[in-house]
């Protein structure tokens, strides 16, 4: 297993609803470092504050998985230079969230590719509300030369520095347009927000993610993989495939309890309280908001999720 350096802060914490809180999170990003982990041969993990970056260097260019915010940017470039990489010739959004995806806004206009699943652009057009439970964070639509230019739907492929990335989406997940990159000479891939392991995963469930859909997602990574695979997370600890199954095998198991305490008639505040999460609280923190957000997932009118 690969140990951790930096772990990035996830979407929950980052959201600043004050003057305050606003000027701490700029202070934070002004004294944050971006520090990195190597993969592999031309393939590193850049942490910062957002999102797990994960950067292929090679003689083809510079290609990003996710891209955090506009103040981390000539930090991001400043690591890549560091690592012998020159300007940034794509960036892949792994889904539309700010923490991700922010860092569109800089390189966009300065000519990156973008690229993301054609959900996630969907979203990108429209002014956006991410509700956290505790607290909802408004994203305003981006502007044209921020939005992705390269679309997929369920799977595309780069040819770049010299080995097959795949970009796949097996569908509504954390979000509605969730994608996984797998840089296949490296046996490594990066879940985005899908896999979070720095706590309970947060589900987008007013715009289209939900619990089973986490659940089928990583069971179709599952599925690309082997026990050699490294897992690269939205947020926390770099791991293995067997860390990503345990994840999985968690999930589904707190599905099928909400599932059944649904089916007897519990609201969500009986779901909250009832503790079937209580195992894993030590090591993934206050469940209450992953709960509400799951239970609204399930309860959701429409078909099941």
């Amino acid at each position: 297993m690969i140990e951790l350096r930096h772990a990035c802060l996830p979407l929950a914490v980052l959201v600043c609803t004050s003057a305050t809180a606003q000027g701490d999170f700029e202070a934070q990003i002004a004294e944050t470092e971006v520090t990195t982990q190597q993969v592999g041969d031309g393939l590193h993990v850049l942490f910062g504050v957002g999102g797990a970056i994960a950067a292929s260097i090679g003689e083809q260019g510079v290609l990003i998985v996710a891209d955090q915010f506009p103040g981390m940017i000539p930090k991001i470039r400043a690591a890549i230079r560091e690592l012998g990489g020159g300007d940034i010739d794509f960036a892949i959004n792994t889904h539309w969230h700010f923490d991700h995806a922010d860092g569109n806004l800089v390189l966009g206009p300065e000519g990156t590719w973008i690229v993301s699943q054609e959900n996630s652009r969907e979203q990108l057009t429209r002014d956006s509300v991410i509700n956290l439970v505790t607290q909802s964070r408004d994203q305003a639509a981006y502007p044209a030369d921020a939005l992705p230019s390269i679309t997929f739907e369920r799977h595309m492929r780069f040819h770049f520095n010299g080995e097959p990335i795949d970009l796949l989406h097996f569908g509504p997940a954390h979000t509605a347009g969730d994608a996984a990159v797998v840089f296949r000479n490296h046996n490594v891939v990066h879940m985005g927000d899908v896999f979070n392991n720095a706590g309970y995963p947060f589900i987008d469930a007013d715009n289209g993610g939900s619990l089973a859909g986490i659940i089928a997602f990583c069971e179709g990574v599952l599925e690309e993989t082997d026990a050699d695979t490294v897992v690269v997370p939205g947020h926390g600890p770099i791991v293995d495939t067997q860390a990503l199954q345990d994840y999985v095998a968690m999930l589904s198991t707190i599905h099928d309890r909400i599932e059944a305490m649904i089916s007897d008639g519990a609201s969500l505040e009986q779901v909250v309280a009832a503790g079937i999460t209580a195992e894993w609280d030590e090591l993934r923190g206050d469940p209450a908001n992953f709960l509400n957000r799951s239970y609204t997932s399930m309860t959701r009118p429409g078909p099941a999720p």
